[in-house]
């Protein structure tokens, strides 16, 4: 059974408090396309694609949870200071980055902050370097791929529907409900994941827990939290994604959506924690491209790029100032 403490109890406020964030700053991924293409309404979409969140993680496993929480640091060697750190640093960046209406990576967030606050404390020896490469080879390849799968299922949709009469809007603005609620799918089941690895992994450096597995109240929870969070929506952002790239239509958004969902659904059912961020905002330039490579406002994705860049080494930074801080309190 496990017992009430006020260090168990900050974790898994903290937890929580960045997955609600985590809904919150990465709604915008889920429902930009379609409220910029007109398909629904922002209030509609949030609300579909919060339902979906939700069930994600009760449908696919805990593949990137377990990935996340027992396969990149040493077990025996973490300490609750090291993920409190992680969490406050990811809660801040999240924060900073939504003022100012630029799409970043809380899952690279977290990952920084987690290796920053662990190497402060114990070096670098606590890093296993097979898992933390597991995790930066899906954090690096998986906005490639989404870029690629935007280019060509835009490709094929284009030229299936060569000579086909406006008409076809129709069929694109309805078929966004279908695939918005695949994309929240995959969404919910990666992203959740993260904050259950982070709260296990936490409540065995506390020993509240023998072994590492996800407890089902602790899935709960974490579907709990970023749905909510995705249900509030990150309106800054989702007028970034929405318009900022060039301007959307029914097409971009079917095909951009259809192309994020199978990449982040993969991803999860494989055990790899990817930036869902990345991969729509890749997948979303992917789209345009295929039209036309001045389609795309190039600036405001080289603007992406640079806070895609940025966020490990700052969240690093920031988590392992905060664990020598902690370190005298807990």
């Amino acid at each position: 059974m496990l017992g009430i403490s006020i260090p168990k109890l900050l974790l898994i406020g903290l937890a929580l408090v960045f997955d609600f964030l985590n809904g919150f700053h990465d709604s915008s991924n889920i429902v930009a396309t379609m409220i910029a293409s007109h398909a629904m309404t922002g209030r509609q979409a949030l609300a579909i694609t919060a339902v979906a969140h939700f069930a994600g993680p009760f449908l696919f496993g805990v593949a990137v949870a377990t990935t996340l929480g027992h396969e990149v640091l040493n077990s025996d060697q973490l300490r609750l200071p090291i993920v409190l750190a992680a969490l406050i640093s990811a809660i801040l960046w999240n924060l900073i980055t939504w003022w100012l209406g630029v799409p970043s990576s809380s899952s690279h967030a977290l990952i920084g902050g987690l290796v920053g606050a662990a190497v402060v404390e114990h070096g670098v020896a606590v890093v296993r370097l097979a898992g933390l490469g597991k995790v930066l080879l899906s954090l690096t390849v998986a906005p490639p791929l989404g870029l690629a799968a935007g280019y060509v299922v835009m490709k094929t949709v284009l030229y299936l529907a060569h000579g086909a009469t406006p008409r076809i809007n129709r069929l694109f603005k309805r078929g966004q409900i279908a695939t918005s609620l695949a994309l929240a799918l995959s969404h919910g089941t990666n992203d959740a994941q993260k904050t259950m690895g982070i709260i296990t992994m936490g409540l065995l450096a506390e020993g509240a827990l023998e072994t590492f597995h996800v407890p089902l109240w602790v899935i709960a929870m974490s579907a709990g939290a970023i749905a909510l969070g995705t249900a509030v929506g990150g309106w800054r952002l989702i007028r970034t994604l929405g318009g900022k790239f060039f301007k959307i239509r029914p097409v971009h958004g079917f095909t951009t959506q259809i192309a994020s969902a199978g990449v982040i659904l993969s991803a999860a059912v494989l055990g790899g924690p990817v930036s869902t961020t990345q991969v729509v905002s890749s997948a979303i330039i992917g789209v345009g491209s295929a039209e036309r490579l001045s389609k795309v406002r190039w600036g405001v994705a080289g603007q992406i790029v640079k806070t895609w860049v940025t966020t490990i080494p700052f969240s690093a930074l920031l988590a392992a100032a905060l664990a020598v801080l902690l370190r005298r309190y807990l």
